[in-house]
């Protein structure tokens, strides 16, 4: 018989010991996440695991190095790591996480691809403190919200983020996990004295499944939403018998980000829908009642009235944190251009870029990334490239300051200060 997780101390406190031995179980029990070891880098690529490409997402510019120092900070089996090493080159990697288990993946992972720039550490995220020094970027994924305490969590973080930093985080949101949180009752209630016995979690849940009927709204949006990764046990325990989880709304995402010490909120990583304009873009006048609301206020609006969302995703950052607007033409004309590391398919005419949505470059914008691609050494200026393009191409098109800045806006072209 499992034993049965004290949710609390005697104190009334969360029982941050009993919950983390109860978490570390679930992840040896089950190292996730489960995706397949190779013996190559992975492919494909996550901007937001690039430090050049976050770093200009949130800063508008690239940073001033390329040698960061990067905290995986609750890394699983490493699948987010080995991306953070082979996306990142110069940089220097660490991987900490509560589960030995998972850990062991890791290094697996990491030595099979060739990940050699990265250090292990099995630790519990509240103890980061124990690994020395700081870090550029601090990537927390899929962990804060199964901490006991969270806020604890975010704040021994915060500490260890270097000036002008960033930390890309991200936790569940509640609107769009609201079936899932009906399973994980259910299972919960059905295993009585086994909470904590995973397999056997795993078990009651994928009865429950096969026995629901075809029209339940859980089962439907199981389907729709979750079934393809579910299929596997690893993912199932994940989402529908983990021992410690919280999920978020806009208040309670910012109450966690207002936890984080002297931290600055940049923004969502999915600015686009956080847009109400595609909500409510056909009612002029509730547009303009939306701009007397707070940010917070829209973002609660948005989420309301779009409640599929089941995650944030976002980034904060150690001040002092310069953002670069270019809102003046002569800095975009002296700054140096170069084509985003994260978009596949160039130099096709049809790309995607560094959110895997579709590109169609027209002739302007073909032309300027081609003059780019050709300026490897990222030493000539927009308006160098400019001229250029003009002596060789005289009767082509060329390229205006307004295609360069829709290029800059979709992260095709990353820009920096002369």
């Amino acid at each position: 018989m499992a034993d049965t997780i004290p949710p609390t101390a005697a104190d009334g406190t969360p029982d941050v010991q009993a919950t983390s031995a109860a978490v570390a179980n679930l992840y040896n029990t089950y190292p996730f996440p489960p995706e397949a070891i190779l013996d190559e880098p992975p492919p494909g690529y996550n901007w937001r695991w690039n430090w050049q490409t976050a770093y200009h997402f949130c800063a508008g510019r690239l940073p001033d190095r390329l040698n960061a120092r990067i905290l995986d900070a609750g890394c699983g089996t490493g699948v987010g790591t080995e991306y953070l090493v082979h996306l990142n080159p110069q940089a220097q990697v660490v991987g900490l996480d509560l589960s030995e288990g998972a850990l062991t993946v890791a290094r697996e992972r990491c030595r099979r691809s060739g990940a050699d720039r990265v250090e292990f550490h099995h630790l519990s995220l509240y103890d980061v403190d124990q690994i020395p020094g700081e870090f550029d970027l601090i990537n927390c994924v899929g962990v804060l919200h199964h901490l006991p305490d969270p806020k604890r969590g975010i704040q021994a973080l915060s500490r260890k983020l270097a000036p002008g930093g960033i930390m890309h985080i991200f936790v569940y949101a509640e609107l769009g996990r609201w079936e899932i949180q009906l399973m994980q009752e259910a299972i919960a209630l059905l295993q009585r004295d086994k909470r904590g016995d995973y397999v056997d979690g795993v078990n009651v849940g994928r009865q429950i499944f096969a026995s629901l009927p075809e029209n339940n709204r859980i089962l439907k949006r199981d389907r729709d939403r979750w079934a393809l990764e579910n299929h596997l046990d690893a993912n199932f325990a994940d989402m529908y018998v983990h021992p410690q989880e919280v999920d978020y709304n806009i208040d309670t995402v910012f109450d966690l980000i207002d936890a984080a010490e002297e931290l600055e909120f940049l923004g969502f990583s999915n600015p686009a829908y956080w847009d109400l304009a595609r909500l409510l873009g056909k009612s002029p006048e509730m547009m303009e009642r939306s701009q007397q609301l707070s940010d917070r206020q829209r973002y609660r609006l948005t989420e309301v009235l779009d409640p599929e969302i089941t995650h944030y995703e976002f980034f904060l950052a150690r001040p002092p944190f310069h953002r670069q607007t270019w809102s003046d033409d002569q800095d975009v004309l002296y700054a140096i251009p170069q084509l985003s590391p994260c978009m596949q398919g160039w130099p096709a005419r049809q790309i995607f870029n560094y959110d895997y949505k579709i590109v169609n470059l027209d002739e302007e914008e073909w032309t300027f990334m081609s003059a780019c691609e050709a300026n490897p050494t990222a030493e000539k200026s927009v308006q160098q490239l400019f001229q250029e393009i003009f002596a060789s191409q005289p009767d082509a098109s060329t390229c205006s300051l307004e295609k360069v800045r829709s290029l800059v806006a979709q992260q095709l072209i990353l820009l920096s200060p002369r």
